[in-house]
């Protein structure tokens, strides 16, 4: 990230926030039982805080991916998009939280195939949808739909392509510090 810009602004806290972005800490704590630094920075946007809390709230509770599955696209999308902050957190969720097999964790991090069928498809089609930026052909569409899944998750899949971008992109202007709760699952983009 040598060259890529960082942004200055302060983070800010339920505390020293104001209006909305003290609003969106206040429902991100509500959330997570913390203030992510991630957050911390958000929070100077409020809409960007807000909108990125709504969505992955949706796409946690909604989705119909089981946890695992879920971290298996967050995980996906992050590593694609070279989040080191992004990939540390959902690292560490997955394996503590989200009870995803250690080898598909490891398998994401490292750019090799997961060993499981079903999560390899899901990741394959998550990392398809990002590169064709929205673009799968109908043989993708199928392939995605025979390992298990439905046209919604393809919908789905989009969803958490939006959330992360905003995160992953965040975190690229900030070069976010990882939090402590992270540190043990730090991951470095070859870049």
């Amino acid at each position: 990230m040598n060259d890529v810009a960082q942004l200055s602004l302060p983070d800010l806290s339920p505390e020293t926030a104001q209006g909305r972005a003290k609003e969106a800490l206040d429902t991100a704590f509500k959330q997570v039982g913390m203030i992510p630094n991630m957050y911390a920075k958000m929070a100077n946007a409020p809409g960007l805080l807000e909108t990125y809390l709504f969505g992955y709230n949706l796409f946690r509770k909604e989705s119909g991916f089981t946890p695992a599955e879920q971290e298996v696209v967050l995980l996906t999308i992050s590593r694609l998009n070279e989040c080191d902050y992004c990939m540390a957190a959902h690292s560490m969720i997955a394996e503590a939280v989200s009870k995803t097999p250690a080898q598909a964790i490891e398998a994401i991090r490292e750019d090799r195939p997961i060993d499981d069928a079903k999560l390899r498809a899901l990741a394959t089609f998550t990392a398809l949808m990002v590169d064709s930026r929205g673009r799968p052909t109908d043989q993708d569409v199928q392939a995605f739909l025979a390992a298990g899944y439905s046209e919604r998750h393809v919908l789905e899949v989009i969803l958490a392509i939006a959330v992360k971008t905003l995160s992953n992109y965040a975190n690229h202007v900030f070069h976010t510090e990882l939090d402590q709760r992270f540190a043990g699952h730090a991951w470095q983009a070859e870049r």
